[in-house]
């Protein structure tokens, strides 16, 4: 039996497609035209970024992205990245019983007035009743409900606590473009900013001499 001869010559173009070795195709693009694959020279959407400044908390890093706000400098290149995350649980009490009750009152009279409100809108009689009736409602549906659920937790977390996300430092980065410019106005951040700097000079600029 003689084995068929795969013809010889330039490939095909799929109607879904341009051809590829071994009968593949490449997608289309959303335009119609052919998507290149990722990784054979295509464009990166990803923009190179320099590291400005380093900073030991936020509120440094904060002032210094401001600061080049001050000078007119395009700080929609700019971003703040926070490294060596620590997640840190304040404890903020002792939970009992009792004092779930009470935090899940004050949660339910919220939400008890926000309905009581709601149908006083509506009402033709007594608006205030009604408004006094929700939030007592919900007061006592919250506590009920907040020392069952404390109760359930079998007396495995008898504390109250908030959690938070805190960074060992703080980088001010900006795109490759802008790094020398926003270096420049950083240099100068303790120093007042001037009128020229307020207007806005042109990016790369500097203030030239009088002769």
């Amino acid at each position: 039996m003689s084995t068929p001869r795969t013809p010889s010559g330039p490939m095909r173009t799929g109607a879904m497609g341009m051809g590829m070795p071994g009968g593949g195709t490449l997608p289309p693009a959303p335009g119609g035209a052919t998507a290149a694959p990722a990784g054979d020279g295509g464009p990166s959407p990803v923009r190179p970024t320099v590291t400005v400044g380093t900073y030991p908390d936020y509120p440094s890093a904060q002032r210094a992205v401001d600061h080049l706000s001050d000078c007119r400098f395009p700080v929609e290149h700019t971003a703040i990245i926070g490294t060596d995350l620590t997640l840190v649980e304040t404890v903020l009490g002792r939970m009992t019983t009792g004092r779930a009750a009470l935090a899940g009152a004050a949660t339910g009279a919220w939400f008890g007035l926000f309905i009581g409100l709601l149908f006083g809108i509506f009402t033709r009689g007594n608006w205030l009743a009604v408004i006094l009736a929700g939030l007592v409602i919900g007061a006592v549906w919250g506590a009920v409900f907040g020392a069952i659920a404390h109760a359930m937790t079998g007396g495995k977390r008898d504390f109250s606590s908030a959690s938070s996300l805190r960074a060992g430092r703080y980088a001010v980065i900006v795109d490759a473009e802008y790094a020398d410019e926003a270096r420049r106005l950083l240099a100068g951040m303790d120093r007042p900013v001037t009128a020229t700097q307020a207007r806005g000079e042109p990016r790369g600029d500097r203030p030239q001499a009088a002769p």
